[in-house]
């Protein structure tokens, strides 16, 4: 059995037309919605997947309600996490693990930080990143965001820094960018990642995507690739079995290229 919920730990709170809530735990704490309160210590030291019935309340709108308690995965996480910019779809993250090939102990270059999505899916897959981060108000949010899932010790380094006008490290297995124009990092790149590095970028139109390639083709990286995520979720009840009318389709394009130690062309 699993070990039960804790004070202090963020709890998803699940009600019946499926909206969530991600809530953190306290002693004596009080979560109020239109259906009335849970209390927190109603699942302090309780398993999770149990489900609490809310008391009347002064906020409480048509009697008591249910909601299911769950701890919230990584995807829940960046979802409803406190956010300063627009976060990477858990669809793209997934994506972005497996085409970058990031591995356990991989030592990541990651610039434009965001809200640190990207940052805590690369540090739970193993990753070592130093990140960099122009605007302080999101380098902050997002060494928040990463300590608040992962604790104090993650091997996560933010620095105040420009990537586009270089990077003094070298030794980088990997370069995640999630920038306007990536295609200024791709000299600096050829110098700071060792050979046979991954380079990927995420953007979020084709002619940037075009520009990038553009600027690949000339470099020393090769084998270069793009592709985008489509997800599209089935509704099943019965014999009524067809797609969802809504889908999340387009978000961005990945493309992926390797350091070669000579140009491929």
């Amino acid at each position: 059995m699993g070990s039960p919920l804790r004070a202090g730990e963020r709890v998803l709170l699940i009600d019946r037309k499926d909206r969530r809530y991600l809530v953190r735990l306290t002693p004596g704490g009080t979560f109020h919605t239109h259906s009335g309160i849970v209390d927190h210590d109603q699942l302090i030291g309780c398993p999770e997947g149990m489900t609490v019935e809310t008391r009347s309340g002064p906020d409480a709108r048509g009697g008591s309600g249910k909601y299911l308690a769950l701890r919230p995965t990584l995807a829940d996480v960046v979802l409803k996490m406190p956010r300063g910019a627009q976060v990477i779809y858990p669809k793209d993250l997934g994506a972005i693990l497996v085409g970058a090939d990031i591995f356990p102990g991989a030592k990541v270059l990651e610039a434009g930080v965001g809200s640190g999505a990207l940052s805590m899916t690369l540090l739970r897959a193993g990753a070592r990143v130093t990140a960099y981060e122009i605007r302080p108000d999101f380098a902050l949010t997002a060494r928040r965001n990463v300590a608040d899932l992962l604790g104090d010790g993650a091997p996560f380094d933010v620095r105040d820094g420009d990537v586009y006008e270089g990077v003094a490290e070298t030794g980088f297995d990997r370069a995640v960018l999630d920038l306007p124009e990536p295609w200024r990092v791709v000299p600096h790149a050829e110098a700071f990642l060792s050979p046979g590095g991954i380079l990927l970028a995420y953007l979020p139109t084709i002619n940037q995507t075009a520009e990038l390639r553009e600027t690949l083709e000339r470099s020393r990286f090769g084998m270069a690739e793009t592709w985008e995520v489509l997800r599209r979720t089935w509704h099943i009840e019965g014999r009524s079995v067809r797609p969802d009318h809504r889908m999340v389709a387009h978000t961005g394009f990945l493309t992926t290229a390797r350091l070669l130690v000579s140009p491929s062309r």
